[in-house]
């Protein structure tokens, strides 16, 4: 049986209790939380083992425009969507419902914009069962990113090129947030020691009206090295990408 994760920004048990029931009506084991935004303690992380297992076929999020207006609740939501993707794949499939039926995909931090938008509980029934039963799409990208959390080292972000890319150096910068610390080692973990080949801190990039602090290495990257950021606060906006000495730098934006 296919299982369905759902996860409630406001706590009405009585809507999320009907869109347990409906799951289930369509042949889904389905269960759910209520998000918790503490994003000091992480609580972001609480649903993250359940996404990841095997089993989990959907994630399905309820909320509306109102109950995504704090910046924590967007950052939260995109370090733990960023997790999950980056384990399961950007096209591991995300329904979100609106009841109040305001909010567009565009909206929402820029890894959940490929999630089906609903705006009515009762027209999900069908849509999760198809959802949760197709196979899981395999999206090629250019790039890869990846969280590592928890209270006692903080949030850091891994970086690197994708399937069939290398990089010649990266950089990575954050809007609203800053920056101390970073390394460069294996893919997959945070390295304890790391050589930095002309590293750079604090540059400044403008996009448009956005100011960024960014931060820089010129090691080689490919598949199996990755470069790690720590980001203290709470990123508005991230852009990242290979570092190079010209002004026709390929980058990378993602918007919360």
């Amino acid at each position: 049986m296919k299982k369905v994760w759902i996860t409630s920004l406001t706590r009405d048990e009585a809507a999320v209790g009907g869109l347990l029931g409906l799951a289930k009506r369509y042949g889904l084991d389905a269960d759910g939380h209520f998000w918790k935004d503490d994003l000091a303690h992480m609580a972001w992380q609480g649903p993250l083992d359940t996404l990841l297992a095997a089993d989990t076929s959907l994630w399905v999020i309820v909320g509306s425009a109102k109950d995504m207006a704090a910046d924590a609740v967007r950052y939260g939501l995109f370090l733990l969507t960023v997790a999950v993707q980056s384990a399961k794949g950007a096209g591991f499939p995300i329904i979100w419902i609106d009841p109040e039926g305001k909010i567009a995909a565009v909206t929402l931090p820029q890894p959940l914009r490929g999630a089906l938008v609903l705006n009515t509980v009762a027209a999900a029934g069908a849509k999760m069962a198809a959802r949760a039963n197709l196979p899981l799409a395999k999206t090629a990208m250019e790039y890869r990113l990846a969280v590592h959390a928890n209270p006692g080292y903080g949030v850091w972000l891994e970086i690197g090129p994708g399937q069939g890319h290398q990089w010649n150096g990266v950089f990575c910068g954050v809007a609203g947030a800053r920056i101390d610390a970073h390394g460069a080692g294996p893919a997959g973990s945070l390295p304890q020691k790391a050589v930095l080949e002309y590293p750079i801190k604090d540059m400044k990039i403008a996009l448009g009206e956005v100011q960024y602090s960014a931060w820089a290495i010129q090691n080689a990257l490919d598949q199996g090295l990755s470069y790690y950021v720590r980001v203290q606060g709470i990123a508005q906006s991230i852009v990242f990408g290979p570092h190079v000495q010209t002004d026709e730098a390929e980058a990378y934006v993602l918007n919360l």
